[in-house]
Formats: C-alpha cells, sequence, structure tokens
C-alpha cells in the first residue's frame, strides 16, 4: 500500500516487531528491575509469620480444647502455681479430695464468700463486673469459674494478656464440666495464700 513501511518477511507489527537475536535474553531470563517490587520480600516475610502466627493459635486453642475435656473426667495433676510454689518452697504437699468428702458447709461458704451466683451464671457474672467498673476496678469481680480458669490452665498475677485468654477459656469450662465438678476443681486447686 502507498505509505505503508516496508515489512521485511517473518516480521510481525506488535511486540514481535524486532528480530530477536542470539544475545537477547528470553522472558524468563530477563532480571526484574530492582525498585520494581520492592516490598516483595517484606511481604512474603509478614505473610509467613502471619501463617505461624495463626497455626500457633490454632494449636494451642486445640490443646486447651483437649485439656478442657479431658480435666472432665480426670483431675489436673498440678498447675502452673503449684509448680511454681514447689520450686520456691522446695516441695508441696497436695493430696487431691473428691467433692464427696468435702463438707457439705465448706462447699456453701465458699460460693457465698467468692461467687454467689455460681449456681445462676454462665461463667461471667455480668452484675459484678459492671459493679467492679463502676468502682474503677479497685475491687474484683472473677467468678469461681475464671478463677479455675486462671489456677488450672494460666498464672497468677495481672495482665491484659491473661484475662484475655481467662475470658476465652472460661465459656468452654462452663459449657463442657458442669458446676459441682467446677466447685471440686477450685476447692482442690485455688491458691489461698503464701506459706
Amino acid at each position: 500500500p502507498r505509505g505503508a513501511d516496508p515489512v521485511p518477511p517473518g516480521v510481525t507489527y506488535g511486540a514481535m516487531a524486532r528480530r530477536k537475536t542470539k544475545s537477547d535474553p528470553t522472558p524468563s531470563e530477563t532480571p526484574a528491575p530492582a525498585d520494581r517490587y520492592p516490598a516483595r520480600g517484606l511481604t512474603a516475610l509478614v505473610l509467613t509469620l502471619r501463617r505461624l502466627a495463626l497455626r500457633a493459635v490454632l494449636i494451642a486453642a486445640a490443646v486447651a480444647l483437649a485439656l478442657i475435656v479431658l480435666f472432665r473426667v480426670l483431675n489436673p495433676p498440678m498447675t502452673w502455681t503449684m509448680w511454681s510454689e514447689s520450686r520456691r518452697l522446695g516441695a508441696i504437699d497436695q493430696e487431691w479430695t473428691d467433692m464427696s468428702d468435702i463438707a457439705p458447709v465448706m462447699r456453701r461458704s465458699v460460693v457465698a464468700a467468692e461467687d454467689a451466683n455460681f449456681c445462676t451464671h454462665w461463667g461471667f457474672d455480668m452484675a459484678a463486673i459492671r459493679q467492679a467498673m463502676d468502682a474503677g476496678g479497685e475491687r474484683g469481680a472473677s467468678t469461681i469459674t475464671q478463677q479455675v480458669v486462671k489456677n488450672v490452665f494460666l498464672w497468677q498475677g495481672r495482665s491484659w494478656l491473661r484475662k484475655a485468654i481467662e475470658a476465652t477459656l472460661t465459656p468452654p469450662v462452663e459449657l463442657v464440666w458442669n458446676k459441682r465438678r467446677i466447685l471440686e476443681v477450685y476447692l482442690n486447686v485455688a491458691e489461698i495464700g503464701r506459706a
């Protein structure tokens, strides 16, 4: 056609308009410019760390749920507090007492002193929590179930992390254990004070 550039045979327009020579790299050999994807390595690291963190959380949750189910029928052998106290004192003496061997007056006294609404709540006493918040957090609002979770599965001390884990584990304990079992475990593992 008139005014058209002459095109040698075997050459096409567009991406293939230039002839390949032996010195031209193939697309797979062409290095990507270093500044084109500067965060690629960082993004891969972040994704790997997220995956590892998620796996760790899922494994911890599975272990916690397995222990909750196991301790429904088996007595917890030792708590973190017992272990730390045995290291501090050299040894501790703890003997498990079945609920049937604990005086009824002791059971009632603990419920009256520690958690008057124990038989009616699902692990959290919302009225006591509101009262504690109104008082500026100067008094605690932990139920017997929350104290069992803290003593059996967690550590002593005040921290938001421990409280968050305690709040997460309390409903499954209430769901899997009955109130009698919760009270029995509490009476056997509760931290009363230092010897």
